[in-house]
């Protein structure tokens, strides 16, 4: 089921909100309970024959937690019990994910004949990667001791299953755990129902929008220089318009519910270099790499050169994490040189005059910019051969056809990347402060409450009005 369809928004959503406060009002229990088996329906209708391994997967880790948090192991046998919790987690994502990729590759090196064709369940790589998570910190001592049915709705909370934020358990069962949040908050559902407008309207109306011009790059005739340009562009601007509209609708549905989501997205074009960028790209998979790859590696620990391998190390696994395909790892390797590149500057480059630093901020940005776009050529490509044809064209400004169509398509490109450099975020203009669990405190005080209210119902009536007949997010397919 898609956040961006009439059943979701008209049946689904409304029936879940109801039945979990009308049961919030004689239990603390029921509503979580409720909220999980929701979450279940939820998952059934975007692959209902993977409901058994994501049960068996959630009763796995549960169980291996229970034995790190609960019973008073020997300090080997704790680690030989996380060991094959987390060995157990990668061998099913590796069978689901990578099986397909490892056997052609054997074919391709080998030529040998073998064949196998595995369906991928949908949010396997992001409720694998939660529980990864709360497996190591239990390991470490980090980790209270959890109701199974708390723990169930960590990992199932249908506003993250599909496609994230990877959730992080310290954040989220608490949240579950309190009493409050199973009663109506109007301010927070208003807040909500807000946030989630505007997310309908960024993918139904900005994403949908503007998908059919990356074909100019990525359709079945060569592309001349500008044609490759503007259809690289669009799919840039159609994936950040994709995925910031399904974050916003992420955390909009859960403010509903009284939960609070962390940030994912925070304008990542407007970084002003590869750091700056990944730290507001997919924030928690930044995050997680961060404290569960890149740190247990040896971080920066051990010099700068192991600090180099560590950080190639991590993004050439993050790419591979978003698709089992050569792309990928490419598209990975690329952000592993630019980060290396980055640190490299930042310790041994020259360091801009104070009157210089606006102009350095946004050269920064300029090149931090194309450097992305460069990237996402391999991660929209459907082979390394489209790849380097694409790249190749917007290599060759000899062979322009800049006529009418093309300087209409250049237009809509230049309006999009107004957008998202020049327009404040959600979260600016909502004040959604995750740390301090705060949103909306301007509409709480009254002040520009009429100019919310009708700026949502426009909003939300366009959304409704774009929404497609069948229209997935990008990052459902990772």
């Amino acid at each position: 089921m898609l956040f961006n369809s009439h059943s979701f928004i008209f049946l689904f959503l409304p029936v879940v909100l109801l039945g979990y406060f009308a049961l919030g009002r004689r239990s603390n229990l029921a509503p979580v309970v409720w909220l999980a088996l929701a979450s279940l329906v939820f998952y059934a209708f975007g692959g209902g024959q993977f409901v058994p391994l994501l049960l068996v997967s959630i009763a796995f880790n549960y169980g291996v937690g229970y034995l790190l948090i609960a019973r008073k192991l020997r300090p080997g046998l704790r680690f030989a019990v996380l060991t094959i919790g987390v060995a157990g987690d990668l061998t099913v994502l590796g069978i689901f994910k990578y099986a397909g990729f490892f056997v052609a590759n054997l074919n391709a090196l080998f030529a040998t004949g073998f064949f196998v064709t595995i369906v991928l369940p949908v949010g396997i790589s992001f409720y694998t990667f939660t529980q990864i998570a709360f497996l190591v910190d239990a390991y470490r001592g980090n980790v209270a001791r959890y109701a199974l049915p708390h723990y169930a709705l960590f990992v199932t909370y249908f506003p993250h299953l599909i496609a994230g934020p990877i959730l992080h358990h310290k954040d989220m069962i608490p949240q579950f755990e309190r009493a409050e949040t199973k009663r109506p908050d109007p301010h927070l559902i208003l807040c909500g129902l807000i946030i989630f407008a505007i997310g309908l309207f960024k993918k139904t109306c900005l994403a949908d929008g503007i998908q059919p011009l990356v074909a100019q790059a990525f359709g079945p005739n060569a592309p001349t220089f500008d044609q490759a340009w503007i259809g690289v562009l669009a799919y840039t601007f159609q994936l950040y318009f994709d995925f910031s509209g399904y974050s916003d609708m992420a955390i909009g549905i859960s403010l509903m519910f009284g939960i609070i989501l962390p940030l994912n997205f925070n304008s990542p074009y407007k970084a002003t270099s590869v750091v700056d960028f990944w730290r507001r790209w997919h924030m928690t998979l930044s995050q997680f790499l961060r404290d569960y790859l890149y740190i247990p590696l040896g971080g920066n620990r051990h010099g700068r050169l192991l600090r180099y391998v560590n950080l190639m190390i991590t993004m050439l696994l993050g790419g591979l994490w978003h698709g089992a395909a050569w792309t990928f790892v490419v598209w990975g390797a690329l952000h592993g040189v630019y980060l290396c590149i980055n640190h490299a500057w930042s310790n041994y480059g020259p360091k801009a005059p104070p009157r210089f630093a606006r102009l350095a901020d946004i050269a920064g940005l300029i090149l931090t910019f194309l450097a992305v776009v460069i990237a996402w050529v391999f991660f929209r490509a459907p082979d390394m051969a489209t790849a380097l044809s694409v790249l190749s064209k917007m290599a060759d400004p000899s062979n322009i056809a800049f006529g009418r169509v093309e300087m209409v398509y250049a237009l809509f490109v230049a309006i999009y990347a107004a957008l998202a450099w020049l327009a404040p975020n959600t979260q600016e203009i909502m004040g959604y402060d995750h740390e301090n669990r705060s949103v909306g405190e301007n509409l709480r005080a009254q002040r520009m409450r009429p100019l919310f209210l009708y700026a949502t119902a426009a909003v939300l009536a366009f959304g409704i009005l774009g929404i497609q007949q069948h229209s997935e997010f990008i990052y459902f397919r990772f």
